[in-house]
């Protein structure tokens, strides 16, 4: 027998998650450390005394789910932090990177017209999000409508200076996306 609850405490955990360790740290009484780890004990501490029961073992159930692996754990498995997506300041100590010729980006019908003035921004965040297949961007820009899939000359951007870095979970970011490096549908 399925237990149907189980994906919406997932989401509803993931959520959480997102917005202490990408958000509102301090909601909490968190402050992401260097790189944007904070240890896993201290989570779940702080947690618990702002209301909100969670164990190790959820946390670690969390990230064997499948989906955009949006939390990594240190190494040793004492740290966790948000792989990207961040409001708050942080440095997340990611190296550049050479990005594959062509990154994709999901966005809705209604911003097209700011991104063909503007190109891509990073909003709210501190970088623009890139999939490496359309298929990922779809899925994301699906999530407030009708997606559109950009594709994004990252290669082309690369040798023109731009920089780029790939998130532990393979999402690739960037500071800005000139408007001469999309391709609109």
């Amino acid at each position: 027998m399925v237990d149907e609850g189980v994906p919406d405490r997932w989401t509803a955990l993931s959520k959480y998650l997102s917005y202490v360790l990408r958000h509102q740290p301090a909601s909490i009484g968190l402050s992401l450390g260097e790189g944007g780890w904070v240890r896993v004990e201290d989570l779940l501490a702080r947690s618990a005394a702002a209301g909100r029961s969670l164990t190790r073992t959820e946390i670690e159930s969390l990230l064997q789910q499948p989906g955009k692996r949006r939390f990594a754990l240190s190494e040793d498995g004492a740290m966790i932090r948000a792989s990207q997506g961040h409001s708050v300041e942080v440095d997340l100590q990611l190296p550049p990177r050479v990005p594959p010729e062509l990154l994709y980006h999901g966005t809705v019908a209604r911003s097209l017209a700011a991104i063909r003035t503007d190109g891509l921004r990073p909003m709210r965040r501190h970088h623009v999000h890139l999939s490496i297949d359309p298929e990922t961007a779809r899925a994301v820009g699906g999530r407030r409508g009708a997606p559109v899939v950009l594709e994004v000359s990252a290669g082309a951007m690369h040798r023109a200076g731009h920089l780029f870095y790939c998130a532990d979970n393979g999402v690739w970011l960037t500071a800005h996306v000139p408007p001469t490096f999309i391709r609109h549908p």
